[in-house]
Order: C-alpha cells, then sequence, then structure tokens
C-alpha cells in the first residue's frame, strides 16, 4: 500500500471521529436541550444503529478477516439511518433555513455521507482487504485501532482485573456482531412494516 493511500486511510478515520462521534454527539444534547423531539429521535435511532460501527472497531483489535466488510456495512447503515425518515425529513424542511440546530444537522447529515462515499472507495480500491485484514497491504486499516486497543486495555484491566487481548476482542466482537444483527434482522421483519419511514418522533417524550 503506498504511502499516499496510507496517509488517505488516516485521514478519514481522523475525519470519521468527527462526522461518526463527535459531532452527533453535541447534536444530542444540544437537540435535547432545545427539546426538539424531531432531531432528539433522529440522533437517538442514529446511536442504536452506530453500535455496529464500534463494533467494527473491536473486530479491528481481534484482526478479524471480514472486518473491513462490517466496518463499511456499518457506516453505510448508519448513513441511511440519517436520511431515511419522511417525517424528521419533512420537519428539518420545513425550519428557517438559517435555523442553527436544523443546519447543524444538516452539515452533519452530509458530512456523513462524504464520510461512508469515501471509506467505500477506499476499501474497494484494496478489495483484497475487505477479506483478508491481516495482509501486509492492509495494516493500515489496523492502524487506528492501535490506540483504542491501549486505552480498552487499560479499562479492562482497571475493571475486570484481567488483561484484554486480541483473542478476547474478537470473541467480544463475533458475539456482539451476531447480536446486533439478530436485532437488525427483528426490526425489519416486525417493526419495520408496521412503521415504515415514519420515526414517531412526536411521541417521543410520551409514556
Amino acid at each position: 500500500m503506498s504511502f499516499i493511500n496510507q496517509i488517505s486511510i488516516w485521514i478519514s478515520f481522523k475525519i470519521s471521529a468527527v462526522f461518526i462521534v463527535g459531532l452527533p454527539l453535541i447534536l444530542l444534547f444540544w437537540a435535547i436541550k432545545k427539546k426538539n423531539k424531531a432531531i432528539t429521535k433522529l440522533l437517538s435511532n442514529y446511536w442504536k444503529i452506530s453500535i455496529l460501527f464500534f463494533i467494527s472497531l473491536i473486530l479491528f483489535i481481534g484482526k478479524q478477516d471480514n472486518t473491513l466488510l462490517v466496518f463499511n456495512l456499518s457506516t453505510f447503515l448508519m448513513t441511511i439511518s440519517v436520511w431515511f425518515w419522511s417525517d424528521i425529513n419533512s420537519e428539518l424542511n420545513e425550519y428557517y433555513i438559517w435555523h442553527p440546530l436544523s443546519l447543524t444537522t444538516k452539515i452533519w447529515r452530509w458530512g456523513l455521507s462524504f464520510v461512508t462515499i469515501s471509506f467505500l472507495f477506499q476499501s474497494f480500491n484494496h478489495i483484497t482487504c475487505l477479506n483478508l485484514i491481516n495482509s501486509i497491504s492492509c495494516q493500515a486499516w489496523l492502524e487506528p485501532s492501535i490506540n483504542l486497543y491501549k486505552y480498552i486495555q487499560y479499562l479492562f484491566k482497571f475493571l475486570f482485573g484481567a488483561n484484554f487481548s486480541t483473542p478476547v476482542a474478537k470473541f467480544l466482537g463475533l458475539f456482539s456482531f451476531f447480536v446486533y444483527i439478530l436485532g437488525l434482522i427483528q426490526w425489519l421483519i416486525i417493526k419495520l412494516p408496521k412503521t415504515g419511514r415514519n420515526s414517531g418522533f412526536s411521541n417521543l417524550y410520551e409514556n
């Protein structure tokens, strides 16, 4: 893998930290403070879907093959989730164009879409990494998980008094992925046919 490609992947991960974690977290607290039901519901749904993204990071630490496929699936699902809800889209379109919270939310949605497209493009540019993440040419994809591994290793040691190793990460990642897929299938089969693209944000604070 060329140096330019390595830098490109590194930059993409840095940008993703903003649009996948930082900005949506800020928006969630902002929306809750402003009692904006539509955007709060949008972010609530987003964070539920984004669990797969964090699972993929654990799988990167476990150096599990096909992890890059899971990673791209996670970013794709997150992007779909922020554009999917027709009632939320209608609500956002009714806001004044310079409405601060709405404008920031729209910028975030487009930024997240750009990050997803960037990762998809780079992944298919290194298509062997989709299945064989442990090959030498794919090491650039594993490097961003090194610091995360150190933090989790420290927390695991502090909380459980045990070592967090690559095999442990692999097991936890695969188990979490299995549970996530079961939950997603259940939602697709049971809930989606009932609600369609209606998020029901107006009922957010009702018991």
